[in-house]
């Protein structure tokens, strides 16, 4: 059981890293509007919209400047190595 609690945390943890990829990805895309017009733009924004328009909401854009992505993927980092962890490793102690 402990194994499968392993693979999960695992392909949590890389799903994480993998979409935070694609927020970097995304944000360099939108400095070129040939890019952000393209399928892949499209499908990146579509993608990694509804995230990013959370914190938009709440952080304004500094003299033109997003600082959105940031913050989301400090927030998926943060989520990803310190609340994952301690929830895999307290479920783990409940089944040993």
């Amino acid at each position: 059981m402990v194994s499968l609690l392993q693979l999960l945390y695992t392909l949590l943890t890389n799903l994480i890293d993998l979409y935070t990829m694609l927020i970097v990805v995304y944000t360099l895309f939108t400095w070129v509007p040939a890019l952000m017009n393209s399928r892949a733009g499209e499908l990146l924004g579509k993608v990694v919209n509804p995230y990013l328009d959370f914190f938009d909401r709440y952080i304004p854009p500094i003299a033109g400047i997003s600082f959105s992505p940031v913050v989301a993927i400090l927030v998926l980092y943060l989520v990803n190595r310190y609340v994952l962890y301690n929830l895999f490793s307290f479920i783990a102690q409940l089944l040993v």
